[in-house]
């Protein structure tokens, strides 16, 4: 019969091999093209964000990054094959706000997205501005809640879907200004982009990052933006709680891989991604299109949810929005 002590003296010698194997694991990845799955159509600010993203990070992991587009359900479809997916390293996934939304907003969004992921780093935060076709009458954030109020539910406002941060923002708005708009749900930031382009519909809280070219080349025209100050790359375009008192709202973006993934593989992802970000092609090209850089440990990408999904949560009930 095995002693105590053998017992101890197993355990540990299995601990030991159990890290070493761990490691030698980590040394080989990675050994085959990565999936970056990413929950929003092409041309989305997410998907922006993810191409700026992949480019560097296959280079540093030297393997091939691939982006799988997933759009639907608020973040959710993609979100749920992500959770589903191996964790073995060959699954990264790019979370955002939409998903500590949907923790509130969704009854059964398909994850859990506190207890189905691993966390590797946050990427960045970035705000929303409302833009509008040049086809309605308003130039200021003022005269765009004298229309709506003048003829509520006759303007009409492109969002992502239900739950993300291009809806959200557009709702908080709605109930500080006092306004009524008539929201047109799309497959996705990009989908919702062309739409008020094309005139479609007339507003959209749109990212930074995907509306500027084209606020710049007069095809929409930027009232305002969701953070509390204005941003050092339009210091001309006020932020809308100039206007609408106390009114703020921020996205982000991270990277986490479904649970259970090695250690050894998110420290080695991790890296490659803080990496990314110091690139200086890539690190112009973020900051060019609005994106605050962040980075981090995986600790601190965990309590930024925890503190999303409760934020989230209590603005999800102060605008009276039912669970989905």
């Amino acid at each position: 019969m095995a002693t105590h002590r053998s017992w101890s003296t197993l355990f540990c010698i299995a601990c030991t091999t159990g890290l070493a194997a761990s490691a030698a694991y980590a040394d080989n990845y990675p050994e085959k093209p990565i999936r970056y799955l990413v929950p929003s159509s092409a041309g989305s600010a997410v998907d922006t964000l993810a191409r700026v993203i992949t480019r560097e990070l296959g280079g540093i992991l030297n393997q091939q990054v691939i982006v799988d587009n997933r759009a639907g359900a608020g973040g959710n479809i993609g979100a749920t094959l992500a959770a589903k997916a191996p964790p073995d390293g060959y699954t990264l996934f790019q979370v955002n706000n939409n998903h500590t939304a949907n923790a509130s907003l969704y009854r059964e969004p398909g994850y859990d997205l506190m207890n189905d992921f691993a966390p590797v780093t946050q990427l960045v935060s970035s705000p929303w501005m409302i833009v509008v076709h040049p086809s309605l009458p308003v130039k200021s954030v003022s005269e765009l809640i004298k229309l709506a109020k003048a003829r509520p539910d006759h303007i009409s406002n492109a969002s992502a879907g239900a739950g993300s941060g291009t809806f959200l923002s557009a709702e908080l708005f709605k109930s500080q200004a006092g306004v009524k708009m008539l929201h047109v749900a799309y497959k996705g930031g990009g989908p919702a982009l062309t739409a008020v382009i094309s005139g479609e519909t007339a507003v959209y809280f749109a990212p930074v990052s995907t509306a500027l070219p084209h606020v710049r080349t007069g095809k929409l025209r930027a009232l305002g933006v969701t953070t509390a100050k204005r941003l050092d790359l339009l210091p001309n375009v006020p932020a809308i709680g100039e206007t609408v008192r106390g009114y703020e709202l921020t996205g982000w973006a991270g990277i986490v891989v479904p649970a259970k993934t090695p250690k050894s593989i998110i420290e080695k992802v991790r890296g490659a991604a803080i990496s990314t970000l110091n690139v200086p092609q890539a690190k112009k090209r973020l900051v060019d299109l609005g994106y605050v850089l962040v980075g981090g440990q995986p600790e601190e990408l965990t309590e930024h949810m925890k503190r999303e999904v409760a934020k989230l949560a209590k603005l999800i009930r102060q605008i009276g929005l039912s669970q989905l």
